[in-house]
Order: C-alpha cells, then structure tokens, then sequence
C-alpha cells in the first residue's frame, strides 16, 4: 500500500477507516487496480520515479462528507488532491501533482441545481459534465446554449476554475462564472459575491457582491474546494454563420491581424478563431513544418510555391452568431473591412437558422453550436496521448512572425524536427490576446518522453525570455512556469504562498498545484 509523504503507515490505515465512515466505505479506492485509475495516461513520467501515483481516492457525495474529510486530513496530515470529473487530459488528468495524495474526487457530486433561461446562467456542482449540462437543457426545452470546450466530457467547474476556453462569444470560461461555494480546508463554507447574502437573489447575476472580489484566487490554486459554481450562458441565437478569408502574402499578416483584432475588439466578430496558413500546411504535408526553421525556404520561394498551388498564405474562418439579418451584415462588413487588402478572398461557409434538421446537425460545427462532443479524439495523433504547451502572445502579425522564428530556432538549437507538435498557430480563446497549443505526443516511451521533456522545458524558458507566459500547464511543468512569473523576487509566488498558509496552515489541499506548496514542504520545493 502506497502511504502519502510524511505520513506513517499506521496513521495512514488509521484514516482509511475513518475516511470509509465518513463517505461509505464503497466510495474509498485504496487498491492497486482502483488507484491506477487515477493515473495520468498522459504523464511525461510514465514508469519513472518521478510519475505522480496517488494512494488512494475518496468520493464524497456532499459538503458535510467533504467537511468530514477534512477534519480527519487535517489531523493526520494527509494531502488531498481534488478533482471534479479528472478529464483535465494533457494538463495532468486526474493525478496528484505530489505524489502520494488522495485524490478527492467530486465525481458524486452531480447535481444541475438550476438553469435559468430568462437571465441565461445555471448553478452547477463539480460532477457535472458539459454532456450533462446540454442533456439537462434539451430536455427541458430551454432557449440556452452552453460552451463546451474540446472535448466535452469534463466539467463547466473543472474547466473554468482551470482557465479553459471555448468556441462561442461564451468561450473565456472563467469570465462566465457568478458565484460560488468553497469549503475552505477548516471545514468553513464561504458563499462569494451575492452568495454572502443569506437569502439572495442575484448569486448568478451579478459577480462582485460587496467588499474584495475574492473567486480568482480559487482558480488555478489550492485555496478551497468549490463545491458550487454559478455559470453564465448564452441565450439561443436565431442565427448561425461562418465564412473564411484568405490573403495571399507573407506580409498581408500584419494588416490582416490588425483588421481582425479591431473587429473582433468592436464585438463584430465574436468566438474562437484559429489563424490557418494553408501554405505552410501544405509545406509541412511535404516533410516540412509550420515553424520558421533555420535554412528553410524564403518568404519569397514560398510565395512562388502558393502561386503554384493556389494556396492562400493566411487565412480564418470567422464566426457569428444572432439574428440573420445582423451576422449577414455583419459578414458583409468584415468582407470590406479586409477588401483593404489587395488581393484579399473570400469564401461563404456554413449558414443555419435554428433549430436544425438532423441532417443539418450531423455536418453542423457542433462545438461552435454548443453542441459537447468527443470528435478532438479523431485529430490526435498519439497513440497514448498529448500535453500541452500554451503561452499567451499579443494579437498582432509582428509577434506571430516572431514567434514562428524563436521557437523554430528553439527546436533547431536542441536538433529536434519541430513535427512533435500539431498546433503552432494561435487561437484567440481569450479576448485581446492569441494562444499558441503546442501539442507534444506522450508515447509510454521513457526515453521518448524525456526528449518531450526537454524540448517543453526549453520553449518555456525562450517563452519567458519574450515575455511569453504560459496560461495553464501541465502538473509535471506547475513549478518550472510558475518559477517564470518572476517580478519583484517572486512577488506573486510570496503572495500566493501567504494565502496558503492563512487559509491552509496543515497544507493538505492539493500541494502543487499551480507550483504553490505549503510551508512544510517548500524547502525542497524552492
């Protein structure tokens, strides 16, 4: 039997059976087989010593079990990593960051609370999933859509209170979220913003309350267990379309950019775009890659080859959503707006009126609908799985030129053909700014997975020395990114560290997470 760090083996078997009482002694996994369930599939670490493995795992179904546990953790000690459904796949799924914890999974923790259609928000536990969401909705016949992320088997809670993103107007998740509960590691339940008033009215329509605005620091942290979270959502449009547009140079980036980023700024064009480059793909299908490597073609061979092939250097497909008679004219105005750009195409996509016949929907963009679904699966290219590596970069042409060139001279310098990575072109998941997804295959390699390593390892330092972030890691990378976010001698980490002790003086949540430990375990963790 696995023990967790600094804990002894007796005391540990002592809180089993007091773990058993509190939640049902069902609902504790303490098995080799059970536990392997909470493993990473796509850890970097697979079968090395540093992989993180849980000891066991408990499924509370309610907040007074959740508070039973943490009475009997706080006594003996014992870490605990909280999961809501543990679908955070290529950022560390459903295990620890330390190894050793029992894993706190809310999975029981599924009930839909309410969905509001005439202000459009909904209350939701951990448990819930995206799938469950939507199935709730259409069989109540509800005029709201959610927006799930790819894939949509994990839960509105776990992907917003990770930062996650979207395709919809809804699609910064973390921006959609009003009022929550948290069960603080004493056993304390705090209700935020509205939610502080008993009996309130407004706990999912208005975000702030009275006093500092506290939900942020329950995000990406180890602060408290939210075990209530209210979500905003999108009223249904009448209308749905799309339509792509493509320029021809390699410098047509930099207006392009400009354009988009003022449409998309004035809410003309809403939603997740990816910026495509049909050229550069088309290099890459040739045994080349998307990244500006040292020695590759110039920008002018490349043109000559588009020229060749027809194929546009740069291009997106845009989205809108709303009534027919706006998102047409909409459309219309983002045609002229990028007319400026000589030589500028277009190209008319998929156009829907609601609701949707069946065969409509099963060639219909289901994300985009808000529709969750499983089909990201069919795009990845490992036979294991992936993780990512995502920083955020300015919404400008400059900096998409520049970034194709520091990270493909990053892979040069390491001798490394920059094809392990199926994104490199930005998203703009998150208003005002693009991020970049670079997805590492994860093979249960270990001498595979030590070179994934080291190549992510190389492109967060060369992020940071641009002034690169990243948003979100995987648990394997929590300490090596937060270690980037450096001012003032780690002023951010001191401040997060101060919370963490004033709020969890045992350091029994999820020590780790996001590269904040609790004070007996920071000397080793510098």
């Amino acid at each position: 039997m696995r023990v967790p760090p600094g804990v002894r083996p007796q005391d540990f078997s002592t809180a089993l059976q007091q773990f058993s009482k509190a939640v049902g002694p069902e609902w504790v996994f303490s098995s080799e087989a059970d536990v392997d369930q909470y493993r990473d599939a796509y850890t970097p670490y697979w079968n090395e010593p540093e992989e993180p493995i849980p000891s066991a795992a408990l499924a509370p179904e309610s907040v007074e079990q959740i508070q039973a546990v943490l009475r009997i953790a706080n006594q003996f000690k014992i870490p605990l990593w909280t999961i809501s459904t543990g679908k955070n796949l290529a950022y560390g799924g459903s295990a620890p960051r330390l190894s050793g914890s029992v894993v706190l999974d809310l999975k029981r923790m599924n009930r839909v609370l309410e969905v509001n259609e005439a202000n459009a928000y909904a209350l939701v536990e951990p448990g819930v999933n995206y799938f469950d969401l939507y199935r709730y909705i259409q069989e109540r016949g509800l005029k709201v859509w959610i927006d799930p992320p790819d894939p949509g088997w994990g839960s509105p809670m776990g992907n917003s209170l990770d930062r996650g993103g979207g395709r919809t107007p809804m699609r910064d998740h973390f921006a959609s979220v009003c009022g929550m509960e948290v069960v603080l590691a004493n056993g304390d339940v705090v209700r935020t913003g509205m939610g502080a008033l008993p009996g309130a009215r407004t706990w999912q329509q208005y975000k702030y309350g009275f006093g500092p605005y506290v939900d942020g620091i329950f995000t990406q942290s180890n602060f408290g267990i939210v075990t209530k979270m209210g979500v905003w959502l999108m009223p249904a449009p009448e209308a749905y379309r799309d339509g792509t547009v493509m320029v021809r140079k390699h410098d047509d980036l930099i207006p392009f950019i400009e354009i988009l980023s003022n449409l998309m700024n004035s809410g003309i064009v809403r939603g997740t775009m990816l910026l495509e480059s049909p050229l550069l793909n088309y290099r890459a299908s040739q045994g080349g890659g998307v990244l500006d490597t040292p020695g590759g073609p110039t920008v002018a061979e490349m043109e000559r080859l588009g020229a060749e092939k027809g194929l546009a250097y740069w291009s997106a497909e845009l989205h809108y959503w709303g009534p027919r008679k706006i998102i047409d004219t909409q459309w219309e105005y983002t045609q002229e707006k990028f007319a400026s750009i000589p030589g500028a195409k277009f190209k008319d996509g998929r156009s829907y009126k609601f609701p949707l016949t069946p065969q409509q929907l099963e060639s219909a963009p289901q994300i985009a609908l808000g529709i969750p679904n499983l089909s990201i699966f069919s795009m990845l290219q490992s036979t294991a799985g992936h993780l990512d590596f995502s920083p955020i970069v300015p919404m400008d042409g400059q900096t998409v030129f520049d970034v194709l060139k520091v990270f493909g001279e990053a892979y040069a310098e390491l001798g490394v053909a920059p094809r392990n990575q199926f994104f490199a072109l930005p998203w703009s998941f998150f208003p005002r700014s693009f991020v970049l997804l670079f997805g590492f295959p994860i093979e249960h390699n270990v001498e595979q997975n030590r070179r994934t390593r080291q190549v992510f390892e190389k492109l967060a330092q060369v992020a940071a020395d641009h002034g690169w972030g990243e948003y979100r890691t995987h648990t394997a990378f929590m300490d090596l990114v937060s270690s980037k976010y450096s001012f003032n001698n780690h002023a951010m980490r001191r401040l997060h560290e101060t919370i963490k002790d004033a709020l969890d003086p045992n350091g029994i949540l999820s020590p780790g997470k996001s590269g904040i430990w609790p004070k007996r375990m920071r000397p080793t963790k510098a």
